[in-house]
């Protein structure tokens, strides 16, 4: 039996920092790009790039609004996102085991 490979969409380290932190929050809850930018200590570019990843894949909504005339722009998992990190970290805990997925 062939062993499930990691999710290469969320095994990349800053994918994966993005993922772990936006499934830290509630189901419904979201975090601002700044405050994420802040957290993981990545460049808006660099954020940017790995986000567009991650939705493009359907994990992540990206919700870009106005606060008074200036931009915002909120993040949270979506179901399909939070499913997938549960599986990304179970097949990472069962590796670590020593026992195949």
């Amino acid at each position: 039996m062939a062993e499930e490979p990691l999710d290469p969409v969320i095994h990349a380290t800053a994918r994966l920092r993005v993922t772990a932190t936006l499934a830290a929050l509630g189901e419904g809850d979201e975090m601002s790009f700044p405050k994420l930018q802040r957290l993981l200590g990545m460049t808006a570019g660099n954020l940017s790039t790995h986000l567009r990843k991650l939705e493009d894949a359907g994990y992540v909504r990206v919700t870009k609004t106005h606060e008074g005339r200036t931009p915002a722009t909120y993040l949270a998992l979506t179901p399909r996102g939070r499913v997938a990190f549960e599986e990304y970290t179970q097949a990472v805990t069962t590796l670590l085991k020593g026992a195949r997925p």
